[in-house]
This record gives structure tokens, C-alpha cells and sequence, in this order.
């Protein structure tokens, strides 16, 4: 993990990026626990047996909650001593490349992109990378946006 002790130290490393989180395996629990909170319960998601005959050989996490995992990663990318907080604000850029088969392990990778005086404090706007453990394409890019108060 990348630690800076303060919101200028953050900005100074701008362009660059910041570390990976650990991987984690997608369970197929963790896709029906999913499934359940958001009531999306399409075949592909979670049903094994039928998914293992569909376009993918078995069942997919969820695009969404694969891009979900970017809230877990970026805690265990970087860390901003000092903070008084700091809130998710949302999103500018999302695009799912590939999906995630159940079973396999992602990462997150981050990269800060601007960080921008606002008036209640700064906003990052930092690029996160899911990888899945020998793809060849992330499973998702999101740009995400984040407000800190120190």
C-alpha cells in the first residue's frame, strides 16, 4: 500500500500510478449473495449448469459487481494520512472489457488522474483497473470520483 501524508503529497503524484490491491477470488457465494441484493438473477449469473453450456463456459460476475470491488480496492491501494474524511462522488467513465468467470481472482490497480480544489475540499479523479489474474483484457476500467477533506 501507498501512503502519503498529505492531500499535496497525493496531488505531487499525479499521472502516476499508485500500487494494486491483493487479489481475491470472485466465488460463485459471492455472486449469488450479489444476485440476491440487487435482484438480478440472470442465468448467467447463477445458474452453473445452464451457464456452463452458454457463451461463457460457466457463470460471470456481475459487471456491476465487479466495478462494486473498486470501493474494497482503493483502501488497499493508497492511504491519505490526515484526512477528516473522504466520500465516493461518483463516476465519469465505466467500460467492462471482459467478464470475470467465477473462480477467478481480480485485482484493482489505480492510477490518480487530476485532483481539483473544490469548495468543500479536493476531488480526485482516479482511474481504477480490475484485472483478472492471466487475462488478457481488464474486466473493468472505471474512473472514479472521490471527495477528501482534510
Amino acid at each position: 500500500m501507498r501512503r502519503f501524508a498529505s492531500l499535496d503529497e497525493f496531488a505531487a503524484a499525479k499521472g502516476e500510478h499508485l500500487g494494486y490491491s491483493p487479489w481475491r477470488e470472485v466465488t460463485q457465494r459471492r455472486v449469488d449473495t450479489f444476485a440476491d441484493a440487487t435482484d438480478d438473477h440472470q442465468w448467467i449469473h447463477v445458474d452453473p449448469e445452464r451457464a456452463a453450456t452458454g457463451p461463457f463456459g460457466g457463470t460471470i460476475a456481475h459487471g456491476y459487481l465487479t466495478l462494486s470491488l473498486v470501493s474494497a480496492f482503493m483502501p488497499e491501494i493508497f492511504h491519505i494520512d490526515g484526512l477528516k474524511m473522504g466520500v465516493n462522488v461518483g463516476l465519469n467513465r465505466v467500460r467492462f472489457p471482459s467478464p470475470v468467470r467465477t473462480g477467478a481472482r481480480v485485482r484493482g490497480g489505480a492510477e490518480l488522474l487530476d485532483l481539483k480544489n473544490s469548495p468543500a475540499g479536493r476531488l480526485s479523479t482516479v482511474r481504477v483497473t480490475v484485472e483478472v489474474e492471466g487475462g488478457r483484457r481488464p474486466a473493468c476500467v472505471a474512473d472514479t470520483l472521490s471527495l477528501y477533506v482534510a
